[in-house]
């Protein structure tokens, strides 16, 4: 029983290579109508995308002005609205640094390769003030 057992372990192990092997195959591209019914069900998906946003802020809305006017009757103080800016407009291209660092050349200025490396971990800096000075013993009654 136990070389049928291999057999069995070698066929299944083949049969799933080949089974994956079918996931690497390439679909064939889309046709111009293919393509064209793409692109109008995304801008039909954008433009109901954008139609549930502006129902929600309406009920939003509607929701926040009908609390405002119960609140008082509850007891309840109500502060004024915060007034909310219009969202900035995105930022067209991100800006360009001249190196890696960021720095000219991508080398550090003279005034920071003088500056003196101060670290607690390599010894050349005091320790912080929040650091234990010494470890604290055992607390009474426990053994």
């Amino acid at each position: 029983m136990g070389i049928w057992r291999k057999y069995l372990h070698a066929g299944l192990g083949i049969l799933m290579l080949a089974a994956s092997s079918f996931g690497f195959a390439k679909l064939p591209a889309p046709t111009p109508d293919q393509a064209q019914a793409a692109a109008d069900k995304k801008a039909k998906a954008a433009a109901q995308a954008e139609k549930d946003k502006q129902a929600l802020a309406a009920s939003m809305d509607s929701v926040a002005a009908r609390w405002r006017a119960n609140a008082p009757s509850h007891g309840k103080k109500v502060n004024p609205p915060t007034p909310v800016a219009a969202p900035a407009a995105a930022i067209g291209t991100p800006a360009a640094q001249s190196s890696a660092s960021g720095q000219p050349g991508g080398r550090m200025g003279s005034a920071a390769q003088e500056a003196p490396v101060k670290s607690e971990k390599s010894g050349t800096a005091p320790p912080s003030e929040n650091v234990k000075k010494k470890p604290t013993g055992s607390p009474p009654g426990s053994s």
